[in-house]
Formats: C-alpha cells, structure tokens, sequence
C-alpha cells in the first residue's frame, strides 16, 4: 500500500511540475533582443518572436487613401459650416473625411458625426468634439514634431484604431475612504491596472499628466544631496512615481532600462535617448489634456464622462498601445499633408518645453538608433 501511495504521489508531484511549467505563462525561447544602451549594462529589449509578431501586427498602420488634388474650389465654398479645414481643396477635403471615417467610425459611418437632414448642422456633439481632433492633431504634428513625434507623427487612427472612443483613455479617480481603522489610505492598496496591479498609489494620471503648471520636481524617487538640506519629499511621492514609471512601461511596451541605465537610474548622462523623448512626452500629454481635452467637458453628453463628471483624457498607451512607436514608427502623416500644420489661423497654446534637466541649459542629445 505504501509502494502504491509513493508512486502516485510522485507521479502526481511530476505532474504538477509539469503543469508549472508548460501553464503558468512563463515566457520561453526563441527569443528576440534588442540593445538599447552601451554595452555590457544589460539595457536591452528581450521579448518573444511570437510577442513581437503580434505587437507588429497589432500597430499596423492602415494603407492611406488615394491622394487628392489641392487646386479647385475650396471647401469653405462648397460645403457650409466647415470652420477647420475650409482652406483645403474640395477633394482634399471629401479625402479626409473618408479617411476619418474609416479611422474612428467604420461601422458608423458619415452618421456618427453628421446628421442626416443637415450635414452643415452641429447638432450632434460627435461632430463638435471631432472639429477640435483636428485642430488637435494639426497642434500635435506642428508644435511637437520637433521634441517627440518628429517625421512620423499622428493621425486620428493612431489614438482611435477604427473606434468611435480611443481604447486607452483615463478619468479621474474618485477618492475612496480607507474604512476601518486607517483614516487613509493615500490612493493605494487596491490593485489598479493603472500601475500593473500593484499596491502602489492610483492616481498618478492625476498627478502627473492632467496640468502643465506640475511641478518639474514632481517626478522624483531619491534625493540629491548625501545629507538632507531642507524638508525633502514625502516617500509617498516617491510610490506615486514609481506607479507612473510602471504605466509607462505597460504603455510602451517595453522594460526601465529602455530609458535608464538602473546603475544610477535618475542620472541623465547614462540614460538613453529615449528618455528625452520621454521627458517631452509627458509635457505633450500634459499639454493636450489641458488645453484640449478638459475644455470639452461641457461638449461631451454624461453618459461620456467619468464618474466625476471630467472628460475622457489621455496617457502613452493612448497612442503607443503597447509599442514603444506608435504604430511601428510608420510616417502616417506623410501622406495627409492636410493634417501636418494648422490649416486656419487659430489661437493655440505653446508647445515649447523647458530644458529637460533642470538647472542646466545643455541641449537635449539627439535621438540615436542603439
């Protein structure tokens, strides 16, 4: 009896490893890596072959339409109401609006946004909310070309991905009482995919991506002095980044050492490139949940505000979507000239940043392939 008991125990604890280590998601060879610092400080981009294929395949950019011609009648004139694009040829113009249509509202179609009895009208707050997308786009791909989209730069499809509303988007996070015998809980301790699950604060979309006027020391993990000189930073604070370097990892698809060397992680002159790109990234993002996306609180029906009544917002993964170039780096304005620049005089905000490290006036380094 004993012989039997031992044998089937044992067959049951091969069994058991077995199932461990062919089920419980282990990532397995062959692998694919990439470095991405200097040699011999293990910065390096390490997935699978099969995961790259897949994230590929899952940013790939649409093929774009026909190009139009820019000379004949502008659209101002034929067409009423077009307050954004009316400098735009008429073919330029019905190019576009097949494309968007094709880029946010497949299954809709032209309907999502106009109205069937009056195309010129403005009833719908579909078609209201997509007229500053453009000029949001326009500001994007003209003021921040240089700092962080560069040559590539975005079009509708790159935050919508043939979806009426982007699939990464935020809202602000209600405050929710600690209960029992904590008076609070500092945002933390209940799991949030925000910040990978972890116990780490929730709400550093808030924190750290909602206004330009932050803090440029806001982000901060350790001191800068051996000693303390003055009161420092909460070690909250602290928690908090690390949530938003979680998050930007989830958003890019990638892991620290894309952007730091983790030998001094805080240290510009051993981070890579990519960090400055970084840096201006959350300036971006800051810049256009501020400027463009808050404003629409009152243009936006309930049922398309969080439960606190604020617009939708975005983040990295809004555009990213899990790759560390949007849409594999694809030029997609290449094709949309209509899109590069602002095509009516506006007023829009500034899109200069500060230097990205503070205190000096060292020009950021440029962007190299590893």
């Amino acid at each position: 009896m004993k012989t039997v008991l031992a044998v089937v125990g044992g067959a049951l604890a091969l069994f058991l490893t077995i199932a461990m280590f062919g089920g419980a998601g282990w990532t397995h060879p062959p692998m694919a890596v990439k470095q991405t610092g200097f040699r011999g400080t293990a910065m390096d981009l390490i997935r699978t072959r099969a995961g790259n294929e897949a994230l590929a395949e899952a940013n790939r950019a649409p093929a774009p339409a026909d190009p139009a011609e820019p000379g004949g009648e502008k659209a101002s004139a034929v067409y009423e109401n077009v307050q954004v694009l009316g400098d735009l040829s008429a073919e330029q113009f019905n190019r576009i609006m097949v494309s968007i249509t094709e880029w946010v509202a497949p299954q809709q179609g032209c309907t999502y946004c106009h109205s069937t009895e009056n195309m010129a009208s403005d009833e719908l707050y579909q078609k209201r909310v997509a007229r500053r997308m453009f000029q949001m786009t326009q500001y994007i791909n003209s003021s921040w070309k240089e700092n962080h989209v560069h040559e590539a730069g975005v079009t509708c499809y790159t935050c919508h991905r043939g979806n009426p509303v982007p699939a990464n988007i935020w809202f602000d996070h209600p405050i929710q009482g600690a209960g029992r015998f904590i008076p609070r809980n500092n945002s933390q301790n209940l799991a949030s995919p925000q910040v990978g699950n972890t116990s780490l604060p929730y709400d550093v979309y808030q924190a750290f991506y909602q206004h330009k006027e932050t803090s440029e020391d806001a982000i901060r993990v350790n001191a800068t002095t051996a000693l303390p000189e003055s009161k420092g930073k909460p070690i909250q604070d602290a928690e908090k980044t690390f949530g938003l370097m979680i998050s930007m990892s989830q958003s890019l698809g990638v892991n620290c050492t894309f952007c730091h060397n983790t030998r001094s992680v805080a240290q510009w002159d051993t981070s890579t490139p990519n960090r400055v790109h970084a840096w201006y990234g959350i300036r971006m993002v800051r810049d256009l949940n501020q400027d463009y996306m808050t404003p629409l609180t009152s243009t936006f029906p309930r049922n398309r505000l969080g439960a606190l009544g604020d617009a939708p917002k975005i983040y990295c993964a809004t555009c990213h979507n899990g790759a560390n170039k949007p849409l594999n780096g694809a030029k997609v304005i290449e094709p949309y000239p209509e899109l590069a620049h602002p095509t009516i005089a506006v007023n829009l905000p500034n899109g200069e940043a500060k230097d990205p490290i503070p205190g000096t006036q060292t020009p950021p380094p440029v962007p190299t392939k590893p």
